[in-house]
């Protein structure tokens, strides 16, 4: 499949979120050096799209939940945004606004709830969500190195920002 082919198949599997009022925020919410949320929950979708579309695996229950894994709408460094600790209690806020968002499936909640594994300390059900927690933290390695810059990824990116 040609890089446009699978892009555009990939923004059909998000299309309906990416507009939505929830999804839209997450622009404004700073995550790791210079990217928002916004950027590394698509870097990490369109990472899970392809190798789950490489695998023949569910690539459009990837491609949604990762996108969708971090709607937790609030800036995680100000304290009074949020109770508890962050990297442990912001999946479950992510499903419920994901709920609120949309139906999901059984695939697309568990993604989402489970993508900070081991941190969090129940493993992913499915191997499309062990696929997003693969992907969020290599996602998360390439931006907090600055390797995301060099690489160009908003480039490449850019059909959907």
């Amino acid at each position: 499949m040609s890089d446009q082919k699978q892009r555009q198949q990939f923004e059909r599997c998000i299309e309906d979120l990416v507009q939505t009022k929830s999804v839209t925020e997450l622009k404004d919410i700073p995550l790791h050096l210079n990217q928002n949320c916004y950027e590394h929950s698509l870097f990490v979708a369109y990472m899970s799209y392809t190798i789950c579309s490489r695998f023949g695996w569910d690539y459009v229950s990837a491609a949604r939940g990762g996108l969708l894994h971090d709607l937790y709408l609030y800036n995680w460094r100000d304290k009074d945004s949020h109770e508890g600790l962050h990297g442990f209690t912001h999946p479950k806020v992510a499903l419920k606004n994901a709920q609120k968002l949309c139906p999901l499936n059984k695939i697309e909640e568990n993604i989402i709830v489970r993508h900070m594994w081991p941190l969090t300390t129940i493993p992913p059900r499915y191997k499309e969500a062990f696929v997003v927690s693969f992907a969020d933290k290599v996602c998360a390695l390439v931006e907090i190195s600055r390797l995301y810059h060099r690489l160009q990824i908003r480039q490449k990116l850019a059909f959907a920002l």
